[in-house]
């Protein structure tokens, strides 16, 4: 494992949200900030060849997941997995159809989060979801603790968002909202937009 920090259990809830919305082997999934191939490990075995397709800002971090983590890293062409850190979606097949992002948006500002639902809707035309997840807090208020203990900011990482700043910047792309119950790894909360008909 070439990074720590609930490794397992985050890749496993990861795989399970993916699923649970209906992931199958024939579709294509973009992991967008990828890292060392935690839900990669788990989802390039369940996967038909060639439909893992994997973002972060270190493609250097990805390759190496790739090597290390995946049981056969043949499954995975070095391609597939793309330096990407403004969810530009850059030599992304238009075919994707989920696309995860998980832990990403609490690392970084709140109107991230609409750009990248706006370039997604417009990149992959056949998106049947993107799920993601935010740490939840009031807005205009300050640092909040989070039921897993983090303590989450709006001005600074760990960010956090108002469900309804999360609800307009969804819409706006032109994506209905799902918010799930699962309890996940830090409190963070799961989001599924699909777009709108």
């Amino acid at each position: 494992m070439i990074v720590g920090g609930r490794w397992d259990e985050t890749g496993r809830a990861q795989m399970a949200l993916l699923q649970s919305e209906g992931l199958a082997p024939h579709h294509r999934l973009l992991d967008i900030g990828a890292g060392a191939m935690r839900l990669g490990c788990r989802a390039v075995p369940f996967l038909d060849a060639g439909n893992y397709w994997a973002t972060d800002a270190s493609r250097a971090l990805m390759l190496r997941g790739r090597s290390e983590e995946l049981a056969e890293p043949s499954r995975l062409p070095k391609h597939h997995l793309i330096a990407d850190d403004g969810f530009r979606y850059r030599g992304i097949p238009t075919g994707i159809d989920y696309a995860i992002a998980f832990a990403v948006f609490t690392h970084l500002p709140a109107d991230r989060l609409g750009g990248a639902l706006n370039r997604a809707r417009i990149a992959f035309p056949r998106l049947q979801a993107f799920l993601f997840t935010v740490f939840l807090g009031p807005e205009g208020e300050g640092s909040v603790r989070q039921a897993d203990g983090v303590v989450t900011h709006p001005d600074r990482p760990p960010w956090h968002i108002s469900e309804d700043a999360v609800r307009r910047m969804v819409e706006e792309a032109s994506f209905d909202l799902r918010r799930r119950d699962d309890v996940l790894p830090r409190g963070q909360v799961c989001f599924v937009a699909r777009p709108s008909r």
